[in-house]
């Protein structure tokens, strides 16, 4: 990793991220709080493995995969509440920061950046889960998928975060593990990365998605804003 972190380049004030599965891992909170679900219904519950890449994108994605029930099924939304009850009980448990992310975090700070998060959790479990995490330094901006009329993939959220940053967005990088992260801050006129470490799917093709560059870990992010090559994957 370079630790010249003096020389931060491409103009980037901002590193914004998404939260689950790119600054926090959340899926074994997630996951039992699904299978907590099953359980109370009388189902099996599921290996965490399984869930795991499924956890990106919310719990309507998570209600389908263990129901195997679509979206507009009469209990579906029964079953949606119960599990959001079950994990926001247990809402900190086994969530913590991706190895590295801490260092990260703090040698951003050192250098004179700021960070935020963008995310889609609605911000009655954002906020809590944030307050009980130990960050080594506070978010400059927190936008939740309720705080804005619309949310990633649509650029709104994005704008919002870089206006409470004080910085442009074209001085705002931000960093997501699903296509939605990335076509957001696209859209926003942000610079992009991909969190390989996160929850991508067997299914995604990240190498589809147009982002600047993808990191396999979160101190290649660093490596990146010290030596930024927008069509590298590190």
């Amino acid at each position: 990793m370079n630790n010249n972190l003096n020389k931060f380049s491409h103009n980037i004030e901002t590193v914004l991220f998404d939260l689950d599965g790119t600054l926090a891992d959340t899926a074994g909170d997630l996951a039992n709080a699904l299978n907590a679900t099953l359980e109370q219904e009388g189902r099996a519950p599921l290996a965490h493995e399984i869930i795991r890449p499924h956890v990106s994108h919310g719990g309507i994605a998570l209600i389908k995969l263990g129901f195997e029930l679509s979206s507009d099924h009469p209990d579906f939304e029964r079953l949606r509440q119960l599990f959001l009850h079950h994990y926001k009980k247990n809402i900190c448990q086994l969530t913590i920061l991706f190895p590295g992310m801490d260092e990260v975090l703090a040698a951003l700070k050192a250098g004179g950046l700021n960070w935020g998060i963008v995310t889609n959790k609605p911000d009655y479990l954002t906020a809590p889960l944030i307050k009980a995490m130990d960050f080594p330094s506070q978010p400059v901006c927190v936008v939740s998928g309720d705080t804005t009329d619309n949310r990633k993939p649509h650029p709104e959220p994005m704008h919002l975060a870089s206006e409470l940053a004080g910085s442009s967005p074209e001085a705002c990088l931000y960093v997501g593990d699903a296509e939605r992260d990335i076509t957001a801050g696209k859209a926003a006129g942000m610079h992009t990365l991909i969190a390989m470490y996160g929850y991508i799917g067997v299914d995604d093709q990240p190498d589809s998605w147009g982002a600047d560059g993808m990191i396999k870990q979160p101190a290649d992010l660093l490596d990146w804003l010290a030596e930024p090559k927008l069509t590298q994957s590190l």
